[in-house]
């Protein structure tokens, strides 16, 4: 299966102005993205989608590859559905910029569900961690995902669901983790839809799967690392890596 990994990057951010060029321990923010996806070994490429000069300067002067993208997006599914259009691989996987420390285990049981069992009628996947903070739970930035009984999502909301109306029940919640893979075609179909009203009303992108009837199946998984939205961020990205001893 032929695998590509593209890496949407956007230099401007409300909270966190031109975050991806933001050092941790001596490199940016999407250098360390860049070669996290290419460590893990999983892809047979893996091309940032910029539509920053000096993003796309960052990744190529240290000998990665960039490409940058000729229009204006609304997200990052769109900026790389742009350069996807014109490749040929089996899937595409979505890794989001501000992801510096992207892990293989979570990335390949991703993978696996395009050839696992139904692997064949799975048209998009994605990831989600189990929540167990009360606070999170009820934390509208915290986006959550209700799951069939097959991993498949049923809804996505920024509300808490399910609600628990029976309060006898151990309910398990999932926050959705923003990393998908798709097939092509799915791919293409999503960036020649219009927004849909459920996606315009929570402002989650993968609602727009769901309102055409498209398959997301979910791989439960842990945490993949710390997502850079805030500049005390880049202080708990630098605590994890001295932690873990990375470099």
């Amino acid at each position: 299966m032929k695998v590509i990994a593209l890496i949407p990057a956007r230099l401007g951010a409300t909270r966190f102005p031109a975050k991806l060029m933001a050092p941790i321990k001596g490199k940016s923010v999407i250098r360390r993205t860049y070669e996290s996806a290419v460590g893990t070994g999983l892809f047979d490429e893996v091309i940032v989608v910029t539509d920053s000069d000096e993003i796309l300067n960052e990744i190529i002067t240290h000998g990665g590859m960039a490409v940058k993208s000729k229009g204006e997006y609304e997200s990052g599914t769109d900026r790389i559905a742009e350069v996807a259009a014109h490749m040929d691989a089996d899937v595409f996987v979505n890794v989001q910029g501000d992801e510096p420390f992207v892990q293989k285990q979570p990335l390949a049981l991703l993978l696996d569900l395009f050839t696992g069992t139904d692997g064949d009628k799975v048209q998009v996947a994605s990831l989600v961690q189990q929540l167990t903070d009360p606070d999170l739970i009820q934390d509208p930035n915290y986006v959550k995902v209700a799951l069939s009984l097959n991993n498949d999502a049923i809804f996505f909301s920024r509300s808490v669901i399910p609600y628990p109306r029976n309060k006898e029940m151990s309910i398990p919640y999932y926050e959705h983790i923003g990393v998908y893979a798709f097939r092509k075609q799915a791919l293409m179909d999503f960036t020649n839809w219009p927004m849909t009203p459920l996606e315009a009303a929570e402002k989650v992108e993968c609602l727009r799967f769901l309102e055409h009837g498209v398959l997301m199946r979910m791989a439960i998984t842990q945490y993949m690392g710390v997502e850079i939205d805030t500049p005390e961020d880049i202080i708990r990205a630098e605590k994890l890596m001295e932690v873990n001893g990375w470099v």
